[in-house]
């Protein structure tokens, strides 16, 4: 199991690691939003994410955490792109700070491998919530990575 985490002054939180699965297997389960962005903060996920343009609201944290993503980008089995279009974190004072943010998976084969690169594009060090908000989705990565190499 390899993992990779970058945080630099500059750069986009970025998290990647590798499956068994298949770049088809992983592409369908990270379009079910569901799958893999729930089971923590008691999360809410209303909407679809099947084709570009659909459109999904995430709640979590008793409503601490509000953002509504567009689907921007399908490259199949390669790549998915959300832009966050709205955004209402209440533990911090802009509390629209992830709008315009693009929350991406690039899903590549190598060899019998999958490699899985996920980036919160735009969320960066100098977010006030950089440090719950990477701490979050370290958890939801951690929890994929474990699911993903144990089935």
């Amino acid at each position: 199991m390899e993992t990779d985490i970058k945080a630099r002054e500059s750069k986009s939180f970025t998290y990647s690691f590798t499956t068994e699965k298949s770049p088809e297997e992983m592409y369908g389960l990270f379009l079910n939003i569901e799958q893999w962005w729930s089971g923590i903060y008691e999360e809410t996920i209303k909407g679809e994410s099947a084709k570009v343009g659909d459109e999904f609201s995430f709640l979590a944290g008793g409503g601490a955490h509000f953002t509504k993503h567009r689907l921007v980008e399908l490259v199949p089995n390669t790549k998915i792109v959300w832009l966050v279009i709205e955004g209402n974190l209440t533990f911090v004072e802009k509390t629209d700070e992830w709008v315009n943010t693009k929350i991406c998976f690039d899903i590549a084969g190598e060899g019998d491998k999958t490699r899985v690169t996920f980036t919160h594009e735009g969320l960066t060090p100098q977010f006030e919530c950089y440090d719950d908000c990477s701490s979050g989705w370290m958890g939801y990565m951690e929890k994929l990575n474990k699911k993903m190499n144990e089935d």
